[in-house]
């Protein structure tokens, strides 16, 4: 399989059957299978029909593991949507050199507005899972940093990386618009309320559909506890005009807030898009979108 970083670990089904075999024996007779993804840190395997295996590409990767599995069984109760439920952890050994986990399978397919019954509904249920996740107590959470790939953060944070990652944009984007959007997100008011729940990731690779509706929310590598700004990149990566502003009155989201969402939108974008350009073609769609619908409601 092809790798996308500098020091990606190798595994294979080989590798995973040997893990489950020394491991889990009672899960070893179950066919595997690699399943494509557009996912960055972790390759992903079907297990029977009931569950998959998730295995860190690359060692950034590995606090999530165990993160996953404290907290995910945590929020779980208090959601309106189904998340990924932890069934085994697993360890490392002198194939696999991190811990690895295996969850439930989950049903759906990748969120799309071409792939729900009716656009609007599914902002409205993202915005209801969100504001959920928001409403749990958030004590003792993790607070952002390299285990959620300082998802949660200050913009102020994210500059340097942005702008480096913007210069490398010229010729493919409008970088001075795109330099303007960013700046102007900069200076949004800071988010100053106690840190909340957040996702972290959201974009259509982490959203199931199911029978047209959404269905479940996967691949919390990014939760942790900050602005919930982060969580509204989604507008633009997967929303149009009309259902983003759906989005917007369902979560009551304000001005700063969603400027400040716009620079989410914008730095997680230029940073994907230069790393992944020739690796990862989904990755290189959902940012592409995203930079597309800034610029448009630029105007």
């Amino acid at each position: 399989m092809a790798k996308l970083h500098d020091h990606e670990v190798d595994t294979s089904a080989e590798v995973v059957q040997h893990l489950l075999t020394t491991q889990f024996p009672e899960f070893a007779h179950l066919p595997l299978n690699v399943m494509q993804s557009s996912g960055t840190d972790n390759r992903m395997y079907r297990l029977g029909k009931a569950l998959t295996v998730r295995l860190p590409r690359i060692s950034w990767a590995t606090p999530q593991v165990e993160k996953e599995h404290l907290w995910l069984p945590r929020l779980a109760p208090h959601l309106p949507l189904q998340i990924p439920e932890p069934v085994a952890l697993g360890q490392p050994d002198d194939t696999y050199p991190w811990h690895w986990s295996i969850y439930r399978w989950l049903e759906g397919k990748n969120a799309s507005l071409e792939g729900v019954s009716d656009a609007d509904l599914l902002a409205k249920d993202l915005a209801g899972f969100m504001l959920a996740l928001q409403n749990i107590p958030a004590t003792d959470g993790p607070v952002p940093g390299h285990h959620n790939f300082g998802r949660g953060v200050s913009l102020h944070e994210r500059d340097p990386m942005t702008r480096k990652a913007l210069q490398e944009l010229e010729g493919w984007f409008d970088v001075k618009a795109l330099t303007s959007l960013w700046e102007k997100a900069l200076s949004a008011p800071a988010w100053d309320s106690p840190p909340v729940w957040i996702h972290g990731d959201l974009q259509a690779g982490n959203l199931l559909v199911h029978n047209g509706k959404l269905h479940a929310v996967i691949d919390f590598g990014g939760l942790g506890v900050g602005d919930p700004a982060c969580d509204l990149m989604v507008a633009w990566n997967l929303f149009d005009a009309p259902t983003r502003e759906t989005f917007r009155q369902a979560l009551q989201a304000d001005d700063a807030s969603w400027e400040r969402g716009k620079g989410w939108a914008l730095s997680v974008a230029v940073v994907a898009l230069p790393y992944y350009r020739h690796t990862n073609p989904g990755l290189v769609a959902i940012s592409t979108q995203a930079l597309n619908a800034l610029l448009a409601d630029q105007g």
